[in-house]
């Protein structure tokens, strides 16, 4: 009987789940793709060949100190930066600082989460022009870079790839996750790549948004014959869970005294997670679950949803703090603080 119970729950919920997401496509077709409210300098964005378009979202229009770093570190590049709030507005104090580090601004309403602020930009910005041969799309959700952004920019050689992430996920299905997505000239020049962000719309539904763009974005590409690839691949990040971690806490006297320790506890905890799901072929997020392995194979980022509401349950990040002041050299004051303003309720 509870077996029976529990189908029909798990149908029910599969069933409204539906719903929801017809629903919220219907409403996305009703809703202007355009949004933009504001383009800043009134003279016009002049841009570069290479192009990003940095998404962000505070629903009091202000803008994180760690985010100036992260647009410096892009513009040192030679890229040209466009910021892309959908915050509705933007503190004056901040457009004026981010107009002398980005090529423009773009305030636009917060109506279709972060692909209908890219698709919204690329078309207000005319993207790709005659002479664009790179344009990225990220967004504000991590913490950092917590090392020099330029040694992973210059990984980014088009001659093999076309598309490139930095991080991958087979959670849903095969797909770049789109916190950073570099597209090359083959690919900006491919039908796919307009074909696609022609058909985004704004609908209402974070789930209907990774669904159809997040996770549809990179199939779209994968089917245009498009070369995709990520700078951290997911197995060589899984290669790095082995055995050898774990001698230490089960065959040794020292693991006898690490287990004593409830930090080394939930370290030994993750990893037996990880090599459970790894085992039972699960799907593991990288920029959640492989956090620790990211950091110490050169990724410049922390993820702000797992620091701040650990979504997952994670057992191991409590320490992060730790591995970045102790085994990277990195001051992880910048990011405490950032971190106390979210939880206090001042940003999002």
């Amino acid at each position: 009987m509870l077996a029976i119970l529990r189908k029909l729950k798990l149908g029910f919920g599969a069933a409204r789940a539906a719903v929801t997401l017809a629903v919220a496509g219907v409403l996305g077709r009703l809703r202007s793709a355009h949004q933009v409210v504001a383009s800043k300098p009134t003279t016009g964005i002049t841009l570069g060949p290479k192009v990003v378009l940095f998404l962000h979202w505070d629903r009091g229009g202000r803008v994180r100190e760690a985010l100036f770093t992260y647009i410096a570190q892009l513009a040192e590049s030679g890229r040209s930066v466009v910021f892309v709030t959908n915050a509705g507005k933007i503190e004056p104090t901040a457009e004026a600082r981010l107009l002398t580090l980005c090529a423009g601004v773009l305030v636009r309403r917060n109506i279709g989460y972060d692909f209908g602020g890219w698709r919204d930009a690329i078309e207000t910005l005319d993207l790709p022009r005659t002479e664009t041969e790179e344009i990225i799309i990220v967004n504000d959700s991590v913490f950092g870079p917590v090392r020099p952004l330029e040694a992973t920019l210059l990984r980014l050689d088009y001659e093999h790839v076309d598309v490139w992430g930095l991080t991958e996920s087979w959670q849903r299905r095969y797909h770049l996750q789109s916190y950073f997505v570099a597209f090359g000239p083959r690919a900006i020049r491919s039908p796919a790549f307009r074909k696609f962000w022609a058909q985004v719309i704004p609908a209402p539904s974070k789930a209907y948004v990774i669904g159809k763009y997040e996770v549809g974005m990179t199939q779209a590409m994968i089917k245009a014959g498009l070369r995709v690839a990520v700078l951290w691949p997911y197995e060589a990040l899984t290669k790095l869970i082995t055995r050898d971690q774990l001698a230490g806490y089960l065959d040794t006297d020292a693991g006898a005294a690490m287990r004593n320790d409830p930090i080394d506890m939930t370290r030994w905890l993750h990893i037996l997670r990880l090599r459970d799901a790894i085992a039972r072929r699960k799907p593991l997020n990288p920029t959640s679950d492989l956090w620790r392995h990211l950091l110490l194979s050169g990724y410049p980022f922390i993820k702000r949803e797992l620091l701040r509401d650990n979504p997952t349950r994670v057992e191991d990040v409590g320490d992060w703090a730790d591995v970045l002041r102790d085994t990277l050299g990195v001051d992880p004051a910048p990011i405490i603080a950032d971190l106390r303003t979210m939880l206090r309720g001042d940003a999002p």
